[in-house]
């Protein structure tokens, strides 16, 4: 007969494993799975979809802030006559806003019919979409959005057009407008219209402290911007020592000048005509980087002249001593 001891080692000799601990092998089955999930993190569970649903809403509510931003930061021409005028006058649009179940009259009816041949896509919206597309402006159920200006470099610009001339792509010496100050849309699309009339290659303005081309500009330079492109500097000064290092001279309008525009020799020249703000005039750094202080002879009763009736007048002087001495 066996011992009890024996019996009991016959017993953990027919187990299966070891019989001496685990030796580390059921040591993952120990350690479990980790915590639960919680029921928004589990794909099968009610919770995670509405989690989902909740996410999704949430992006739609940014996506729609940013582009009620977009809408309303874009420069748009309100107002029926605007509207009309602009379009008559080709500025390039992205699209023709239209109130739903507006009041057609004549300049609707125009409106609709321009934007169709320059192919301007129409949009209909509501009276709050167009509220907000304009910022809250007077729109009487038109609106039209104008894309953002594609600005020249100034010292790029000038250099070219220096270039052309040497290899005889161009005819005329180069000439530019440098606006100092001027900050109301209505003189750069009034000057832009001048340049264009007597062949300027090109209107150049600061970064900061100027205006920029807008509608309103657009608008007063009735489609010459399409024709004479505006170019940006970061700093003017610096802008015109470039320039003059391109071989062109830069002369600057003033009432305190030293020569006078009537028979201004540089004018057959490679030319950049720098205009300060109504009042103010040039500002110091720029007036001591002109090659030149010109002043156009007025009647002593009038103070000074508008920036962009002094650069039409200067254009003109430039254009007919550039005439006569082609001829």
């Amino acid at each position: 007969m066996s011992t009890p001891q024996e019996r009991a080692g016959a017993v953990r000799k027919g187990k299966k494993g070891p019989t001496k601990g685990s030796g580390g092998k059921g040591r993952r089955s120990l350690e479990g799975k980790g915590p639960t999930p919680k029921a928004e993190d589990r794909p099968y569970h009610k919770a995670y979809r509405t989690k989902e649903l909740a996410e999704r809403a949430a992006n739609k509510r940014t996506a729609a802030k940013r582009n009620d931003r977009i809408k309303v930061n874009a420069e748009m021409v309100t107002g029926r006559n605007s509207v009309v005028e602009a379009l008559r006058a080709g500025i390039p649009a992205k699209a023709l806003h239209v109130a739903i179940r507006i009041e057609v009259d004549d300049r609707v009816r125009e409106s609709l019919k321009l934007a169709n041949e320059l192919g301007i896509p129409l949009m209909e919206a509501n009276k709050v979409e167009l509220e907000r597309m304009t910022d809250g402006a007077i729109h009487q159920g038109l609106a039209l959005q104008i894309p953002p200006y594609e600005y020249k470099d100034a010292v790029q610009l000038t250099q070219k057009s220096v270039k052309d001339y040497a290899r005889g792509y161009k005819r005329t010496q180069p000439l530019f407008i440098a606006l100092d100050g001027i900050t109301d849309p209505r003189n750069l699309g009034a000057i832009i219209r001048s340049a264009s009339a007597f062949g300027a290659d090109g209107v150049i303005i600061p970064e900061r402290r100027s205006v920029g081309m807008t509608a309103s500009a657009w608008k007063t330079s009735a489609g010459a911007a399409v024709r004479v492109p505006v170019a940006k500097c970061s700093n003017l000064t610096n802008a015109l020592k470039e320039i003059k290092s391109a071989g062109i001279f830069v002369i600057g309008l003033d009432a305190g000048g030293n020569m006078d525009l009537p028979n201004l020799e540089l004018a057959t020249g490679p030319l950049c005509i720098v205009v300060g703000s109504e009042g103010k005039g040039l500002s110091r750094l720029v007036r001591e980087n002109c090659d030149a202080i010109v002043s156009i002879p007025i009647d002593s009763a009038m103070e000074s002249l508008n920036a962009s009736m002094a650069v039409g007048i200067s254009l003109y002087e430039v254009s007919r001593l550039r005439n006569a001495e082609s001829k």
